[in-house]
């Protein structure tokens, strides 16, 4: 693995090898705060920045903590806290705070946008979400899958919702990299970019996976050894969108009769948030229009036995560490 002074853009970047070696260097960073080992020497005195056009709970918090064990400092930019294509183009953008942090992570809409951010700033440049990708959320999971089921390569791997945009696309081409079985479950019209697919399918030939799209719960979640989903509707699309995506993915909601199909010792992720009761405001505000008391996942799948989306939120937070230790130390 080299990747210093490199950006960490998408998926399709990486070898299977660079995975593999952030998916390590993960864990022993991990052990080595568990263990109570100071890494303030790791990165100290190093600033970096973070954009967030889209907020997080978990990705800020990942950052700004992996940041301060390492010795380094934080500037936060809110959507009202920068210029960032407003009033100051993105390569202008790029250039001035390239001259002042050390690596500068970005959190929005589209992929271009980081592209574009990375090829100006002259520092690495880490994608912490866009709407084509997810590459910090890839390392973390693939952290948590090795930690529950001893091993990444032959894992039957099964995405269930809308596998279009950037948790489908990411997980897509990492399962395909690192020899899993990745199967899409969903509507047709949901499948991945038909582009992405062949990629995906022509990185599975050489490492023994496999990409399968499927229509059919029962086909996709037999023999699952991973059970996976994430919200209908993401940040930033418009209201008016619920109704269709509740009609064609209601069918693959993660629920007990999805997980009866799996193996024994399946495991069920989320990114999260995730709308699994009636404690959040969008929850309550679909359940009074749609008479839908849960949705992507039901409560008890999400509060049982299978579910290990706490230690995968924990792990976003060693996996960043340890993109950023990758591409900043030398």
């Amino acid at each position: 693995m080299d990747l210093y002074g490199k950006s960490f853009l998408k998926m399709t970047d990486l070898s299977a090898d660079d995975i593999t070696g952030l998916i390590e260097l993960s864990a022993r960073l991990k052990d080595e705060k568990k263990r109570g080992l100071s890494q303030l020497d790791y990165l100290k005195g190093k600033n970096i920045a973070l954009i967030f056009e889209k907020t997080s709970t978990r990705t800020r918090c990942s950052f700004e903590v992996a940041a301060h064990d390492m010795g380094m400092t934080t500037t936060y930019l809110d959507p009202s806290g920068s210029q960032i294509g407003k009033k100051e183009s993105i390569k202008d953008t790029a250039r001035v705070l390239g001259r002042m942090f050390d690596g500068i992570e970005y959190r929005g809409f589209g992929q271009e946008i980081v592209e574009q951010l990375a090829q100006y700033a002259g520092v690495p440049v880490w994608n912490g979400l866009t709407n084509e990708s997810h590459p910090t959320q890839m390392i973390a999971d693939m952290l948590t899958i090795k930690e529950h089921l001893g091993k990444l390569k032959g894992v039957r791997f099964v995405y269930m919702g809308d596998a279009r945009y950037n948790m489908g696309n990411s997980l897509m081409v990492t399962c395909a990299k690192l020899g899993m079985d990745f199967v899409a479950c969903t509507n047709k019209d949901y499948f991945p970019d038909s582009h992405l697919v062949e990629y995906a399918k022509k990185q599975a030939d050489i490492t023994g996976g496999s990409v399968t799209l499927t229509e059919s719960v029962e086909e996709a979640c037999t023999g699952a050894d991973v059970i996976y989903t994430d919200v209908w509707v993401s940040m930033g699309e418009p209201e008016n969108v619920w109704k269709e995506r509740i009609k064609a993915l209601k069918p693959y909601q993660v629920n007990e009769k999805a997980l009866s199909y799996a193996s024994d010792s399946v495991i069920f992720m989320h990114c999260l948030p995730a709308f699994h009761d009636l404690d959040t405001t969008i929850g309550r505000q679909i359940n009074e229009k749609y008479g839908l008391r849960e949705m992507e996942v039901t409560d008890e799948v999400f509060e049982g036995p299978h579910s290990v989306v706490f230690d995968e939120a924990e792990n976003r937070m060693h996996s960043i560490k340890a993109i950023i230790y990758a591409t900043m130390k030398k």
